[in-house]
């Protein structure tokens, strides 16, 4: 009989995303499936379409005690994609316009509303029998301590760290509110700095912590990258591992990707979706390189360096489109900038299928990050047939080698790749590509290649597969 996993994540696509946590949630579960009874939950949040996705109350509302108040629960379910999905409701957790708060601010009681769900987690696991829970950043990982000091609750624990700059860090006066003993207000557990942390109980309480590339299980453990942490990481290291996140191929395929003007299996087939996002983005010249930016405009991204770079960028033969939303400051210098330049346009928001349109008309993909725990788009743009722009970090270095040692036949893919996270760098890297671009069948073979590449959970599904039957001997 299949072992039973249960998969926590505050966002799973297509329900709720905000970010590269979103794909993960959806595409490792279904890559696990066929060997696992995994089943996923998430909060019941007020933008998910219950309709939508045939959401149904699986049985009566039950109350959950959390810092001396009582908060009524209600588990709802649905099959997506052959993978059973819950979802918790309370109006305390799911009754907000965003998931965690407005790109400026989380909100002020973000400790309560995951509080609440990690107890509603702990509390499924007393009364349905799960071999493995596998808990995902900082909104879950305070159920890691609630099974620990629960003898009643014989499950073991995983907990992947997505991105350490996102920690769940609060006054230590939520302590008593989310029902957590003021005796684990120490530095071996919860205590950070004087605060409550979050991902400290994940660390700390969990049997195995994975983090989501082996450079970035590298990277957490230096003072350049911990975030604080460093030290607490170190001291776990042992029950520490990197493992590259994957992407979902039958949803990442411009073969049969519906959000196309026109599928292709090779880099000439890319034509007309060029056309289509030129079009859309009022930008003019079809044989110049197309240059894209999709993702969160935070400065994890390097959007500053993006900002600062954009105008010599301009300067060169060739058209850029931005696609994302983020904090105001950063909108504002953009959508300036795109105002004063014609071959730079902006799109503030985000749209899912919209993005995948972009990957398939750009040429080159441009992730300037300060950091990237794994990174997902470059993956994406492999798949379609675009070289990514990257800063060599994180999960950047594992996926993307330079075009400059590129070799037929390789497993690796290949972009434009900088050291430094400086202008003079990006602006550099920006330049090669251009003159990659000239040659169009160098530029061609490599993109061919990139697009046959295995960027899929099917080797990374097995390593998660030997932890989990590792931890729960």
């Amino acid at each position: 009989m299949a072992k039973r996993v249960l998969f926590a994540a505050s966002e799973v696509y297509p329900f709720a995303k905000t970010g590269g946590l979103a794909d993960v949630a959806h595409s490792l579960p279904k890559a696990l499936c066929s060997r696992y009874d995994v089943h996923v939950i998430l909060p019941l949040y007020r933008s998910i379409d219950r309709d939508k996705y045939d959401i149904t109350l699986l049985h009566e509302p039950f109350n959950i005690e959390m810092g001396g108040e009582e908060y009524t629960i209600e588990i709802y379910g649905c099959l997506f994609e052959g993978v059973e999905c819950r979802f918790v409701y309370a109006p305390l957790l799911c009754e907000r316009d965003y998931l965690y708060g407005p790109p400026e601010c989380g909100y002020e009681d973000n400790a309560l509303r995951f509080g609440l769900f990690s107890h509603v987690i702990a509390a499924l696991l007393r009364s349905e029998h799960y071999d493995i829970l596998h808990l995902n950043d900082w909104q879950c990982a305070l159920a890691a301590l609630l099974i620990r000091e629960d003898p009643m609750i014989p499950t073991k624990t995983l907990y992947t760290i997505h991105n350490l700059a996102y920690q769940g860090v609060f006054d230590a006066d939520v302590l008593e509110q989310i029902g957590v003993d003021s005796r684990y207000f120490t530095l071996d557990a919860v205590e950070f700095y004087g605060k409550v942390n979050f991902m400290k109980a994940g660390i700390a309480y969990a049997d195995f912590v994975t983090t989501v590339s082996p450079t970035y299980a590298k990277e957490i453990m230096t003072h350049e990258f911990g975030c604080g942490l460093e030290g607490f990481l170190s001291f776990h290291s042992r029950k520490l591992q990197g493992i590259l996140n994957g992407i979902d191929p039958e949803h990442f395929s411009p073969m049969s990707d519906t959000a196309l003007v026109s599928t292709y299996k090779n880099v000439k087939g890319k034509k007309s979706s060029k056309s289509d996002i030129l079009k859309q983005f009022g930008l003019k010249g079809a044989t110049k390189p197309l240059f894209v930016f999709i993702g969160r405009f935070t400065g994890q991204k390097g959007v500053d360096l993006l900002i600062e770079t954009l105008p010599k960028m301009a300067a060169l033969e060739c058209n850029i489109a931005i696609l994302g939303d983020g904090e105001e400051e950063y909108s504002t210098a953009l959508n300036a900038i795109a105002q004063s330049y014609k071959n730079v346009s902006l799109h503030v928001g985000y749209d899912e299928a919209l993005s995948h349109r972009m990957y398939a008309a750009s040429d080159f993909l441009l992730m300037p990050s300060l950091f990237e725990p794994c990174g997902l788009n470059q993956m994406i743009a492999f798949a379609y047939g675009s070289l990514p722009v990257v800063h060599r970090v994180g999960g950047l270095a594992d996926t993307v080698k330079k075009f400059e040692n590129y070799k037929e036949g390789s497993s690796v893919g290949y972009g434009i790749v900088f050291n430094t996270p400086a202008s003079r760098a990006l602006l550099s890297a920006v330049q090669k590509a251009c003159e990659l671009y000239t040659d169009k069948k160098r530029f061609e073979e490599i993109a061919n290649h990139n697009m046959e590449c295995d960027f899929s959970w099917s080797e990374s599904a097995k390593v998660y597969s030997r932890l989990y039957e590792s931890i729960s001997k």
